[in-house]
């Protein structure tokens, strides 16, 4: 037993490190950039640059103010036991929602996702971006949860982890 409890203690402090912000590479960026634009063919490349720099940069302040760990699920586990005071999956999508539609972009529209919605363990939430007026389900996700604060982006549809559903219950938005 107390090797059980020594092993969960030495697991516990390897895991707790705050995760460091990285600068993402002008590659990344401009993968997101070149997804964004093919949303649509009115969507100019500079407002799918700033949009694509600032959920980066967003993504970046979030990491710092959740002091996120790694694995998620870990850090799941300190939400969920007090020892952290946010960074679940809905707090990432709900405040990257919150940021964008402030921030006025005239070509997207921004939407939220959910995977395996009730299912305690495997329930996931995202942002989706639209161009304006499009479908949810030829959005691109935004997750910067999954990989602890790297940032996952890709087609909707081609996602190879999750089926995702329109969340209308939780955005400002219309079906």
């Amino acid at each position: 037993m107390k090797y059980l409890f020594g092993l969960f203690l030495a697991c516990f402090f390897l895991g707790c490190s705050v995760k460091p912000v990285t600068v993402p590479s002008q590659e990344r960026v401009a993968q997101l950039v070149g997804q964004l634009v093919s949303l649509d063919s009115n969507v100019s490349h500079e407002e799918a640059q700033r949009l694509a720099s600032d959920i980066f940069g967003y993504t970046a302040e979030l990491t710092q103010q959740y002091e996120l760990v790694s694995p998620p699920m870990f850090h799941n586990f300190l939400v969920n036991t007090g020892m952290r005071e946010g960074g679940l999956c809905y707090q990432w999508s709900d405040a990257l929602y919150a940021h964008l539609d402030a921030n006025k972009y005239p070509s997207f529209e921004f939407h939220l996702a959910v995977a395996n919605q009730g299912e305690y363990w495997s329930e996931h939430n995202a942002l989706v971006v639209v161009p304006k007026g499009g479908k949810v389900e030829e959005g691109i996700i935004i997750d910067p949860w999954r990989h602890s604060g790297k940032l996952f982006f890709e087609k909707l549809k081609k996602d190879p982890l999750y089926q995702w559903k329109h969340r209308l219950d939780r955005c400002r938005c219309t079906e």
